[in-house]
């Protein structure tokens, strides 16, 4: 079943780079946004390089879209006042614009880091309190009770998907739990712009591995594939690091992380 006409926000980033193949191949019309130049590399792609200023300039290039998956924004720890325009007033722009034109679905780009401080030794679902590892965290925060309001308020369906860490494969030891391969990344997208949920949704976007601190999304119909696992005796302190009392964000979890974002 095709899946219409999809916007992809930050389509030049990380993710939305991950995402283009695959989607390419189950919708009708792909609209890649990103403030940076892009190349149409297919004749079901369509170019716009647009800067998410505001609800007006966003709704030009949503209208008469199936579904929206919002990844734009600031991806890593930076100044509360950056992270609040590039995360947060930038997905409200998103969802405003997804009332105004009657977007059918908003898919929008959590992230792990919503909830970095729980320790190690604990699974965390999306039903218990944020604890943030940093500003880049709380912004996030933000972003879900954002997309909590607009599905409570005006019945927007909104998917929130907690991004673990995409690459190809493992490169720290934390990885072991947090890796979300391409091809769960692009399985866990699909089914989150097709499953049957109404209303509001979050979800671990994470692969299956053994040692992750996260429930798995199991609810979009969605198996993840790969195990991070395979790739542990790359990792000889695999042991001890998932065996201490530290923070599932790990370094990202450090007060200096924060701090050297902080301004007086």
């Amino acid at each position: 079943m095709s899946l219409g006409t999809v916007v992809m926000t930050g389509a030049a980033g990380l993710v939305g780079s991950a995402l283009r193949a695959p989607l390419r191949a189950e919708v009708e019309r792909l609209v890649l946004v990103d403030r940076a130049p892009l190349t149409a590399e297919s004749p079901v792609e369509v170019v716009r390089q647009v800067d998410l200023s505001s609800a007006e300039v966003v709704a030009e290039v949503v209208e008469g879209a199936d579904a929206v998956i919002h990844l734009a924004g600031v991806a890593d720890e930076a100044p509360l006042p950056e992270l609040l325009h590039g995360n947060v007033l930038g997905t409200h722009h998103v969802l405003e614009a997804a009332r105004r034109t009657g977007v059918g679905r908003v898919v929008l780009a959590g992230s792990n880091r919503l909830t970095g401080c729980y320790p190690t030794s604990e699974t965390v679902s999306p039903e218990m309190p944020p604890r943030p590892d940093g500003m880049y965290g709380v912004s996030k925060v933000a972003v879900e009770a954002l997309a909590r309001l607009y599905a409570d308020k005006f019945g927007l369906r909104v998917v929130c998907l907690r991004i673990g860490s995409l690459e190809d494969e493992p490169n720290e030891v934390r990885h072991l739990a947090t890796w979300l391969s391409p091809r769960d990344c692009a399985g866990i997208v699909l089914a989150s712009l097709t499953a049957p949920e109404a209303g509001f949704a979050v979800h671990y976007a994470v692969s299956a591995n053994s040692r992750r601190f996260w429930k798995l999304p199991d609810e979009i119909g969605y198996t993840p594939q790969d195990d991070a696992e395979r790739y542990a005796d790359r990792f000889p302190e695999a042991d001890a690091f998932f065996a201490g009392p530290g923070p599932q964000g790990g370094d990202y979890a450090a007060a200096d992380y924060t701090l050297r974002h902080i301004t007086s």
